[in-house]
């Protein structure tokens, strides 16, 4: 279970985040909305220890996630907004080395099962300079299939750039992992049926 208690951050002198308080448990999805500048973003660096919040706390099963350390990011799996992709390397080069960032590997065949499932398998040998953003997008995302360890998965914006197809299969991967007793936080202004587990909505800007 993950938990927020009375998370706050500044911003300068003002207050970005105040008081965000919630419960995520196994087979939900958290899906946090707000306007540009409400502070999306910098919740979910929050949530992965990535920016400390100026009060308040986060918690994975109980434990504070300052406290877990090594423990809770091995339940963890963070995309950001932007695709993290290195320009010079080839699709399933990158997805070898962010792998081996947390610590995970996988087979040849695993890589490309899960270039095949996003759509990349013709493109994988492509360095990613050369890859529209849409494309970038479903490399990064292609993790998704390829890493089952992590229970947690924190996902700025997923369904950016993405075409219709794309966003049908992330949606089905998404309550894949949400059925199998997995948590979802994400952001995104698309409005994208999960078609499994149960769907809590935040509000940052209420």
């Amino acid at each position: 279970m993950l938990e927020a208690q009375d998370v706050a951050c500044l911003k300068g002198s003002r207050w970005l985040l105040r008081d965000v308080s919630f419960r995520a448990e196994p087979g939900e999805v958290l899906w946090i909305e707000g306007r540009n500048g409400s502070g999306k973003t910098t919740l979910l660096r929050i949530l992965c220890g990535l920016t400390p919040p100026e009060e308040g706390e986060v918690r994975w099963d109980g434990t504070a996630i300052r406290k877990a350390g090594e423990s809770y990011h091995h339940d963890l799996l963070y995309l950001g907004h932007p695709n993290a992709l290195k320009d010079d390397l080839t699709i399933v080069e990158n997805l070898r080395f962010a792998l081996r960032l947390a610590g995970r590997s996988a087979s040849s065949a695993d890589l490309d099962a899960a270039l095949e499932r996003t759509g990349l398998a013709d493109r994988r040998d492509l360095p990613a300079r050369v890859l529209s953003q849409g494309q970038r997008r479903r490399a990064a995302l292609a993790r998704l299939w390829v890493d089952d360890a992590p229970r947690l998965w924190i996902l700025d914006e997923p369904f950016a750039a993405l075409d219709a197809d794309s966003v049908s299969r992330l949606a089905a991967r998404l309550g894949a992992h949400i059925a199998g007793g997995g948590i979802a936080v994400l952001t995104t202004h698309q409005e994208v049926p999960i078609p499994a587990g149960h769907v809590r909505r935040l509000r940052l800007d209420a």
